[in-house]
């Protein structure tokens, strides 16, 4: 008899991932497949949510035979991009439209219209976000008023909405919960930080419909139970929580105070404020971290829009790059950037500017510059973006002390350097990078009694880390950030 494991369903934004668990967080196996990227048009980005259904599935059924069967895996636990939306036909449980990714701007012009009309304080003091096209609420909206489909299904009551979780949850169950995590359900614009139930004048506010929504749950506990022909047995799904919210468990920053900040895709510094509401004065957001037993704990969060998408941008687009780790061994080949700065904003500027029309740039450009430079600007990019947080974090009265970080480009050395070179914290890496996994497996362990609690999951399941200390000249630190901040500003001030 094989040891029984936790399988995770990680729903990224470029690929989707079933991964095993033991129950000392050991990584048993993994299956991968990368999901297609729609862009219509400037702006808009847009998954089919078919393809990241069939696609889990297979990767999911995968990982079971490996298992060793169904019998073998004890729990599922679902962590995903947050504010992907997804329309699907209760009757048929069939998408209704291409899926809104979260990266996707089309509703900005609506946004501005809600906060010229005054709404976004009240917004804003409900659910600890910001009006803008990021969240989840507004690209439900839009679906509504722009595909028939939608349009049809919501008159004829056999609408359903949600995030990319509650999308799996229902197609795993064969039709038989409709649930969004109280982690997910926090970034839709449409639920109160401490409010049980989809706020009624938020609701009415967007014009979408409760019916049409998920109901909100814990974190962990019996959440659903797979359909018993996906597997050949049911497995109950025992956790679930967007991934910044995961990796912030599977870091261990369980504690008021601490901090991490994760690079895949876009870049995310959550700050853990335990059961206090968070209420930001700069124009960071305030989330539900968990949600256990009804009791909620809560994060302050800053949102970069831009982070591995950028180098994956240098290597696809531009073709200044084969992969992305060429990017550390290009720094390295330099003392300095050369005067070269990039300002990421191919998606707008994210926290704390919240400039959803800004563009890209790269400055300081001369005969001399060449793809190093480019490729060092580009990972400084990153420790720029997360310096920007850290005062926003510091104005609020949580500067990190430390910074824990994960994620794909965490692996980067020299990134993970400079990062705490400017900002003059240690940088604590864990062995294993892949914290958003590690985290859905320790609620799912939580969930399916492996585990009392999150804080024992954290004992058992986290491994070992690695420490950079600051050691960067101020005047080092000082010439690079009134670089940026000048290259920052020429971006917001074009618009």
């Amino acid at each position: 008899m094989t040891e029984p494991l936790i399988l995770v369903l990680d729903e990224g934004t470029t690929s989707t991932r079933a991964m095993l668990f033991a129950q000392d967080g050991s990584l048993r196996g993994v299956a991968q497949d990368e999901l297609t990227q729609f862009y219509p048009q400037s702006g808009w980005v847009e998954h089919d949510a078919g393809e990241i259904w069939e696609k889990t599935l297979a990767c999911a059924r995968a990982m079971v035979e490996q298992a060793g069967g169904a019998a073998q895996v004890a729990a599922i636990g679902i962590t995903n991009q947050r504010e992907t939306v997804v329309a699907w036909d209760k009757a048929r449980g069939e998408p209704l439209a291409k899926a809104i990714v979260w990266q996707d701007r089309r509703t900005a012009e609506f946004c501005a219209e809600l906060k010229a009309a005054g709404h976004e304080g009240v917004v804003q003091a409900k659910t600890g976000l910001l009006l803008d096209p990021y969240f989840s609420g507004t690209k439900m909206r839009w679906l509504l008023d722009n595909e028939a489909e939608v349009a049809a299904a919501a008159k004829g009551g056999r609408l359903a909405l949600g995030t990319v979780e509650s999308w799996l949850t229902w197609k795993l169950t064969g039709g038989n919960t409709h649930i969004s995590d109280a982690s997910n359900a926090s970034r839709t614009l449409l639920m109160a930080l401490d409010g049980a139930d989809w706020d009624d004048d938020l609701c009415a506010l967007l014009g979408v419909p409760k019916a049409a929504l998920p109901a909100i749950t814990d974190c962990a506990g019996a959440l659903g139970t797979t359909h018993p022909d996906l597997f050949g047995a049911p497995i109950p799904i025992c956790g679930m929580a967007g991934d910044q919210q995961a990796a912030t468990i599977g870091q261990g920053c369980l504690a008021p105070g601490e901090t991490k900040a994760t690079y895949g895709t876009g870049a995310f510094v959550l700050a853990n404020t335990g059961t206090a509401l968070p209420a930001s004065q700069h124009r960071l957001l305030g989330t539900v971290l968990y949600q256990l037993g009804g009791a909620r704990h809560y994060a302050v969060e800053g949102a970069v829009f831009v982070a591995g998408s950028l180098v994956k941008y240098l290597r696809d687009t531009l073709g200044l790059i084969d992969e992305a780790a060429q990017t550390e061994e290009l720094a390295r080949s330099i003392p300095d950037n050369g005067g070269v700065v990039i300002v990421p904003a191919l998606a707008g500027l994210g926290a704390p500017h919240w400039r959803p029309e800004a563009r890209g740039i790269i400055s300081g450009l001369g005969f001399d510059t060449g793809r190093a430079h480019i490729a060092r600007a580009a990972l400084e990019a990153m420790a720029h973006q997360t310096y920007d947080l850290a005062r926003a974090f510091a104005a609020d009265g949580a500067r990190p002390t430390t910074l824990k970080i994960d994620g794909g480009m965490a692996a980067n050395s020299w990134m993970a350097q400079d990062i705490a070179d400017l900002l003059g914290v240690t940088v604590i890496r864990p062995d294993f990078v892949e914290t958003t996994a590690l985290g859905a497996a320790m609620l799912a362990s939580v969930g399916c009694g492996w585990h009392g609690s999150l804080e024992d999951a954290a004992k058992a399941m986290i491994g070992k880390s690695q420490a950079f200390a600051p050691g960067m000249a101020e005047s080092v630190r000082e010439e690079r950030l009134r670089r940026w901040d000048a290259a920052v500003e020429a971006v917001v001030s074009r618009q």
